[in-house]
């Protein structure tokens, strides 16, 4: 009786504290102190970022975006500095002046982790997705072969793909549409972060169009946005005055792509070699404009053996292969090409030095009878 006397005379926290020692109401739930702390932080984010968002703005100081880009990595380049990771870059250029042989060498480059002579790479290697809506398998056979023997082997990173002819579009969708539904899935499927689309007239009809541009772009921003990618983009240019300076005028729709590419490059044609092309930045956003007027990168076609390339030769000004030549600079040319030869200087090294191809080099002295 005394017993029991005592235990009702017990406080109410004592007999809590006999019953459920060390008692957690949160533990019973399974949820943890850390679990609260988490989901009131994420309630207050949400509650930040609320307040900054203003329709189709978001308002944050200027170090709470820093701190924000803190968190991201930085870009690296793919193909020198005319392309970085994360960017949505257009090349551009008239048509036959190798847009889709670069466009390959690129891709082979960044599957390989290889970087291409003359231009910086500093990613690793990594899978690319390479559209190929321009040849058929036997024209790229072609291309990467010699003669159609000796084939040169890719790495199995490369991933071409083209249009599957026996495909049937569902009635209910536009062609347009059942492609850009394609085009996602694959990116899906693979889980490839590099893609190259040679060229944008197959997912858009008419890209000079302004209006037609400008879902185009859209519809890439989203992707890249939705999947993290890095985005190659062939495009053409109408006819153009090839005694002046390449632009972003030049492009097919230039406004719109313009304005929504993160950067973009172009392949020039040179009137002092048919074998020589330069590269030129027309717009940048992770770089300085390196490759401009007064400094573009000289490349010549070449095969070496089973693999059509551009081979970096020189930088040179632009100017320089827009000008038609006269007769006496013809001469001049000739003297200097048979005077380096009298030195001993290869045809490679001649052509680096004078910015002509070496196979220019080779025309020129068998002309003269002096190989």
């Amino acid at each position: 009786m005394g017993e029991h006397n005592i235990t009702l005379n017990e406080s109410s926290s004592e007999r809590d504290n006999k019953i459920t020692p060390n008692f957690n109401l949160s533990q019973i739930h399974g949820i943890g102190s850390n679990d609260i702390q988490n989901e009131a932080e994420q309630l207050l984010k949400q509650g930040v970022q609320a307040k900054e968002n203003k329709g189709l703005f978001t308002v944050k100081t200027a170090s709470s975006w820093i701190e924000q880009a803190k968190n991201r990595p930085t870009p690296k380049m793919l193909f020198g500095e005319f392309w970085f990771e994360g960017e949505i870059c257009i090349l551009f250029a008239d048509t036959n002046l190798g847009k889709s042989i670069l466009a390959v060498q690129i891709g082979n480059s960044i599957s390989k982790g290889e970087p291409i002579r003359g231009f910086k790479q500093e990613t690793e290697k990594q899978q690319i997705l390479y559209f190929d809506f321009e040849l058929s398998d036997k024209q790229f056979e072609n291309r990467y072969s010699n003669n159609f023997k000796e084939h040169y082997i890719f790495d199995d990173n490369f991933k071409r793909v083209e249009i599957n002819p026996d495909a049937v579009i569902p009635e209910s969708q536009l062609f347009e549409n059942y492609l850009n539904h394609s085009l996602e899935l694959s990116i899906i499927e693979t889980g490839a972060k590099v893609l190259i689309i040679d060229n944008l007239t197959y997912l858009k009809n008419e890209t000079e169009k302004a209006k037609d541009a400008l879902p185009l772009m859209k519809h890439l921003k989203a992707l890249k946005s939705k999947y993290n990618l890095s985005i190659l983009a062939l495009a053409h240019t109408p006819k153009r005055d090839l005694s002046k300076p390449i632009t972003r005028n030049d492009l097919q729709g230039s406004k719109m792509l313009m304005n929504f590419c993160d950067s973009s490059f172009s392949i020039g044609e040179s009137h002092s070699d048919k074998n020589l092309r330069y590269l030129k930045q027309i717009k940048q956003r992770n770089t300085e404009q390196i490759y401009d007027a007064e400094n573009v990168c000289v490349c010549q076609i070449d095969k070496p053996l089973n693999f059509l390339l551009f081979e970096f030769v020189n930088y040179g000004k632009e100017y320089e292969h827009l000008k038609q030549h006269t007769e006496k600079d013809k001469e001049n040319l000739i003297v200097k090409v048979n005077e380096l030869r009298q030195q001993g200087r290869s045809f490679r090294e001649i052509g680096g030095e004078l910015g002509i191809s070496h196979m220019k080099v080779s025309r020129i002295l068998k002309e003269c009878n002096t190989l």
